[in-house]
């Protein structure tokens, strides 16, 4: 926890400084993933007058996410970046009816960990890669086909083209 209290009753106060993150896991909901390495979070506050904030910071996060296709897990660097405007007159309820999504902050105190939370699930990658040209896993036994091929059928057919296999079997018979 970072206190904001200067900042927040003085009126063109400005505080910089580097904060440490204390996550070693980012937990959501889609899965769990280790925190290989980080940097300190690097924030600047400055009040604006009338208890309205400027807040700005980055931060380095290396996270293991697995591969999309093989499920190997990549070293995955998440560069954040963030600049926002906070409005400290509004309270925590007219905050959460504005949409405003600063649960970061708990009276005069910033919760490193939370904003970095929320900066990292608004900037997740879609899609990570071992490497462009990943084979996956095989459909049938699931071996990775990066490491080596297996003996299954390479030429099974979707299940849902069953019945045109069907059609074209029938015709061959004739």
């Amino acid at each position: 926890m970072l206190n904001l209290t200067d900042v927040i009753l003085t009126d063109g106060k400005v505080l910089q400084t580097q904060a440490p993150l204390t996550v070693e896991t980012l937990d959501f909901p889609f899965g769990s993933f280790p925190v290989v390495s980080k940097t300190p979070l690097t924030l600047t506050v400055e009040n604006r007058g009338k208890k309205v904030l400027w807040m700005s910071g980055s931060i380095r996060l290396t996270v293991l996410i697995p591969c999309a296709r093989c499920l190997e897990e990549v070293q995955t660097d998440l560069p954040l970046a963030f600049e926002r405007e906070i409005d400290m007159k509004l309270t925590d309820e007219e905050r959460l009816s504005a949409l405003d999504e600063s649960d970061f902050l708990n009276g005069y105190n910033l919760d490193v960990d939370k904003l970095v939370y929320g900066e990292a699930l608004l900037n997740w990658p879609t899609r990570v890669l071992c490497k462009e040209d990943c084979k996956g896993l095989c459909r049938v036994c699931g071996q990775n086909l990066n490491r080596g091929t297996c003996s299954c059928d390479p030429t099974e057919l979707d299940p849902r083209m069953a019945k045109i296999r069907d059609i074209f079997s029938n015709f061959k018979e004739v």
